[in-house]
């Protein structure tokens, strides 16, 4: 299976590193950056990945692999290792005060999955090498300038040995304390939480914890937090009041005793650590030759598991549309839409991991009373588990349309909408290319068989461009997409529709494959 631009190879296959002019540069060899170092290599793009830390890290940090990420690794090609090593996360469940509050279950399709974040890295390092790729590690990037259509940048190796080299493109994937954002020169605007979070991942014993459930303690002095993690290993999280000192091992003994619940024992501490929660994101993603993802681009509360599923999109988003430009298959202003839809993306994950961080900062009577009410509403409704759980999973993760041709002209007649994510089960077999989906309405008439032929003219007048049509009967795609009209689905690599119509909204397919796709060279 090829890439979108038809040169890279599927997730199945070795890259060919061999690719138009020189490396692109990613610093930074966390997930964001692993991701996005694959992505590029799988679709044919040479790729440079610099890390100045010496050695992979051994912290767990991030946990939670929700089922939209998980999607993008089962293209990569390394899903089902992902999935062996994990633990399922089914639901959570609430206490106040020590006594039962509510539970939520999540549906299968919306479970996350909890594995260490050095375990996700150490698998997306063994995919890099797969594809051909390779860490450099104990190097740094010092400077950088644009230049020539490029970014110039300045190296520096172990040994103090200093390089200076030419990237078409330079990726800052260097975490919160990113030296691309510094000298790019853009802002980290945002706030810094009152409180420090204390964590602490160990073994237990006394109490059976439950192994597919996440617990929240909420209690007058504070709420706990425990998390299953593979391998029988429990993190604990709490929040700690400004000014109060780091908590040692019997510190957070005491706190799961008055918080948490009775009878569970510290025996094998494995990580321990105190660490402040920021909201944050850099006033500008991009700057000619020169992008932020992940960290660098913005951190948020660990609430809701999100942050790590944050950066990995962001690789995603941007690679596929990297390698359609520098491929020339694609113009150079698709790459404008990088900011737009991450910015957009990154505003609704901080507003929802801001409402959960608060209600765990809920303190007075009033406040706790209120917050209780509405968590014994939601699990009474079931909101959380029928309208939340897939926002958390990502299945609602959408882009807004920005051209009138990106839709039907009478939208009210639509369910699934420009900007959402097409229905994967519908094109499963192609999931890293261009894809044009025709809904067919069989023995519609001559209409839409007209329709049909004219769609297919235009596809094979794009030669090319990487499009692929795929034939669907209006009777298997309806209770799916909702639209219960023969039209057209143009579905990007990453799985979001670019453009939706029907028979009377052709021209407005060829805006689309004109602003997406270039012709032949």
């Amino acid at each position: 299976m090829t890439g979108p631009s038809g040169r890279g190879p599927g997730p199945g296959s070795a890259a060919l590193v061999s690719g138009p002019g020189p490396a692109v540069l990613v610093t930074g060899a966390g997930p964001t950056g692993l991701l996005a170092a694959c992505e590029l290599l799988r679709r044919g793009i040479p790729v440079r990945l610099i890390d100045h830390a010496p050695a992979p890290a051994r912290t767990p940090r991030a946990l939670s692999l929700w089922p939209r990420a998980l999607t993008i690794l089962d293209d990569l090609g390394i899903g089902d290792e992902i999935r062996a090593a994990s633990l399922r996360i089914d639901g959570y469940r609430y206490f106040t005060g020590g006594r039962p509050l509510a539970a939520f279950a999540f549906p299968a399709d919306c479970a996350a999955r909890n594995l260490p974040q050095y375990e996700t890295e150490r698998l997306l390092t063994r995919r890099l090498h797969a594809l051909g790729g390779a860490v450099e590690r104990g190097v740094r990037l010092l400077d950088f300038s644009a230049e020539g259509g490029g970014a110039r940048v300045v190296l520096r190796h172990p040994g103090g040995r200093t390089e200076r080299a030419r990237t078409p493109y330079l990726l800052g994937a260097d975490g919160a304390r990113s030296t691309v954002r510094e000298r790019l020169g853009t802002g980290f605007a945002g706030t810094t939480y009152p409180m420090a979070f204390a964590v602490l991942d160990t073994r237990v014993g006394g109490r059976r914890l439950p192994p597919g459930e996440i617990l929240y303690y909420q209690a007058a002095s504070g709420t706990l937090v425990i998390v299953p993690m593979p391998g029988d290993v429990f993190r604990v999280l709490t929040a700690l009041p400004e000014g109060t000192p780091a908590p040692g091992v019997a510190d957070m003994q005491r706190l799961i005793d008055a918080r948490g619940p009775r009878g569970v024992r510290i025996t094998e501490p494995v990580h321990h650590a105190v660490f402040r929660v920021h909201a944050r994101h850099a006033t500008a993603l991009r700057r000619g030759p020169v992008f932020l993802l992940g960290d660098a681009a913005h951190v948020h509360s660990p609430a809701g598991g999100q942050g790590m599923n944050n950066g990995l999109q962001d690789a995603h988003n941007l690679a596929w549309k990297l390698a359609a430009v520098l491929h020339g298959d694609s113009p150079a202003a698709l790459l404008d839409g990088y900011q737009a839809e991450r910015e957009e993306a990154t505003r609704r994950i901080v507003r929802d991991t801001d409402l959960q961080t608060r209600a765990w900062m809920a303190d007075g009577r009033l406040r706790v009373a209120a917050r209780d009410a509405a968590f014994r509403l939601l699990e009474r409704t079931g909101a959380v588990t029928r309208f939340y759980a897939p926002v958390m999973a990502g299945h609602r993760l959408a882009y807004r349309a920005r051209r009138r041709t990106q839709g039907p002209t009478r939208p009210a007649l639509c369910g699934v909408r420009a900007g959402e994510l097409f229905p994967r089960q519908l094109v499963r077999a192609v999931p890293s290319a261009w894809v044009l989906a025709l809904v067919v309405h069989e023995g519609a008439g001559e209409a839409w068989a007209g329709l049909a032929w004219a769609v297919e003219a235009t596809v094979m007048a794009a030669a090319r461009r990487g499009v692929r049509p795929v034939r669907l009967s209006l009777a298997a795609a309806a209770p799916t997409t909702r639209c219960r009209r023969p039209g057209y689905y143009l579905i990007r690599p990453d799985g979001h529709i670019a453009a939706h119509g029907h028979s009377h909204d052709l021209p407005h397919l060829t805006q689309e494959l004109t602003h997406a796709t270039t012709p032949s060279r």
